[in-house]
């Protein structure tokens, strides 16, 4: 899912007419997903020799009572030189069920540095503002300026788009993370409906069976800066529940791959929006 454009140790527009797909689509399903992390390609000098980590995702809620993410990533970068880095980023978000509202806490450790804290909320002020409220780093508020997605409401969009049979959805995107202070100009790829059998063991499951499924790029850019080079490129397999495998974050000088070792779907709660 799009909560996965974060990793901590490299140190989850809204139209009328999308709004119509997305009532066709099926409802986001309430999951737990583990992934293992592995290096997948290294180039450059500032690539790791070698990558290990593990993601662990647990997803719930609806459009009537908002969405709950709670995220914990923990990897391990070996450089070719020197000491490994150790990082372990934990995320809790919630998300009114109409985008309208975000609530948001990070915690991230880098190998036995002190914890680096982000906590606080956001709210769309008008179609074209989004109002943040910071606690922690410190104490801010500020104004960006949208129209802007919040990850699960986002999520829905590209959704809506591959249901339409649409390629390409442009949003701009607040997530928390960083400071909390910083959104970022997305650019997705939505490829043709995949039909062949997940690879993986944990994906193949009677929850997952007969659900159409894509192929999908999401390419992250600093704010008014997408004629230039991505700062990093996150690809999966969406399927139309929510529900994502075969992980690739790439960061240029390199790629992690991201296997789903484990998945538990749970009932959805009943929403008629």
């Amino acid at each position: 899912m799009i909560w996965l454009r974060v990793l901590a140790a490299a140190i989850s527009v809204a139209t009328p007419i999308g709004q119509a797909f997305a009532e066709r689509a099926l409802p986001l399903a309430n999951h737990r997903a583990v992934y293992d992390l592995s290096l997948a390609k290294a180039s450059g000098a500032k690539a790791p020799a070698q990558a290990r980590g593990r993601i662990a995702f647990d997803f719930s809620g609806s459009a009537c009572d908002g969405y709950v993410q709670n995220f914990r990533q923990i990897t391990e970068l070996q450089p070719s030189e020197g000491a490994a880095k150790l990082s372990d980023m934990r995320s809790a978000t919630f998300e009114g069920g109409d985008g309208a509202d975000f609530r948001f806490k990070v915690e991230t450790k880098v190998d036995n540095s002190r914890t680096e804290e982000v906590d606080g909320k956001a709210k769309k002020s008008s179609e074209a503002l989004l109002s943040i409220d910071l606690s922690k780093p410190k104490r801010a508020r500020l104004e960006l300026t949208g129209p802007m997605l919040f990850p699960t409401e986002h999520l829905r969009k590209i959704v809506a788009s591959a249901v339409a049979g649409e390629r390409l959805l442009e949003a701009r995107v607040f997530d928390g993370t960083g400071d909390g202070e910083k959104a970022f100009d997305t650019l997705t790829i939505i490829g043709e409906p995949k039909t062949e059998p997940p690879q993986e063991k944990a994906a193949r499951v009677n929850a997952l069976d007969n659900i159409r499924r894509w192929p999908v790029a999401i390419s992250y850019f600093d704010l008014g800066k997408k004629d230039g080079q991505p700062i990093y490129v996150l690809s999966f397999d969406l399927y139309e529940n929510g529900v994502s495998r075969a992980l690739k974050l790439d960061y240029g000088d390199f790629v992690l791959r991201g296997d789903m070792t484990d998945l538990v779907v749970q009932p959805t709660p009943a929403c008629n929006k």
